[in-house]
């Protein structure tokens, strides 16, 4: 079984706590504050620098800590991922829909890190990049500390390809290639992003892959890498990535219920390698529909 102890990261956000405790307590309400004293006796709060902190401790805007999430019945998520290359340096896996890139919310042992860190014993493997739970795909992997900030810079200074893969509702009366750019911000309830208006803060590149019937499908380029960003832009759009169960509105589904899977694929990833300088690319062998 994978192992679930590895720590989630969290960097502060401001407000008017008066200490660590009672900030927790209103970040993560689903945990009871006699939990969160149980966490902090164990030592499962600690600084970045993994030294157990003290729940009276002042709560400090940008201060990044460290913290054991502990979900006591997790359900198993049936679909499995595949490494498709590892070296030193760099693991790059294939992602199936469903699985979360990191621990969040119910799943803990049950993410794409989890069960790396026990598929190969190595506990300083890092993602470069996420893609959401329901996104299929490929999803970059630091192996090594020493190495991991070149490769951290090539996304900082957007030097990596991406290309995405959808199906959605045809778009017939639109001109392709066609740019989408807009201002994105947290919107309503607090896990949807939504277009606002200001200064555009997101670019996505769309193009046509097929033309079949009433649903296409797309090559999707995230110039920017804004949070949801291709599924906000292709709604946007009047194209709603088929099987989104959160844009254009929320649609209730069990977390179980794995019959419509968000048709969007993480395609490709190609960059110049910062060590050796020779150009890299990977694809998933994934398909959609």
């Amino acid at each position: 079984m994978p192992d679930p102890d590895l720590p989630s990261r969290l960097q502060l956000a401001p407000g008017s706590w008066a200490c660590l405790l009672d900030g927790l307590c209103a970040r993560f309400p689903q945990v009871s504050r006699a939990q969160w004293l149980d966490r902090f006796a164990r030592g499962r709060v600690l600084s970045a620098g993994g030294v157990p902190l003290m729940p009276q401790q002042p709560w400090r805007a940008g201060l990044e800590i460290q913290y054991f999430r502990e979900v006591s019945e997790e359900p198993r998520i049936p679909f499995v991922e595949q490494v498709l290359y590892q070296d030193e340096d760099l693991l790059v896996a294939d992602k199936p829909h469903f699985l979360p890139v990191m621990p969040a919310g119910q799943y803990v042992r049950e993410t794409l890190l989890t069960r790396l860190v026990a598929a190969t014993g190595n506990r300083d493997l890092v993602p470069l990049h996420r893609i959401d739970r329901g996104t299929a795909g490929l999803v970059l992997f630091s192996c090594n500390r020493r190495s991991r900030a070149a490769y951290q810079r090539l996304f900082r200074d957007r030097r990596i390809d991406k290309g995405y893969e959808a199906r959605a509702l045809a778009l017939p009366q639109a001109w392709f290639p066609l740019e989408r750019a807009s201002r994105i911000e947290r919107g309503e309830p607090f896990f949807r992003m939504a277009e606002c208006a200001g200064e555009p803060n997101s670019l996505s590149r769309i193009s046509v892959i097929e033309r079949t019937g009433a649903v296409w499908r797309y090559a999707l380029e995230p110039v920017t890498g804004r949070k949801h960003q291709l599924r906000v832009h292709m709604a946007a759009l009047g194209a709603p990535i088929l099987g989104d169960d959160i844009y254009p509105q929320l649609v209730e589904r069990a977390v179980d219920d794995y019959r419509a899977p968000l048709q969007l694929l993480a395609r490709c990833l190609a960059f110049v390698d910062p060590l050796s300088g020779r150009r890299r690319e990977f694809c998933s062998e994934r398909t959609l529909g």
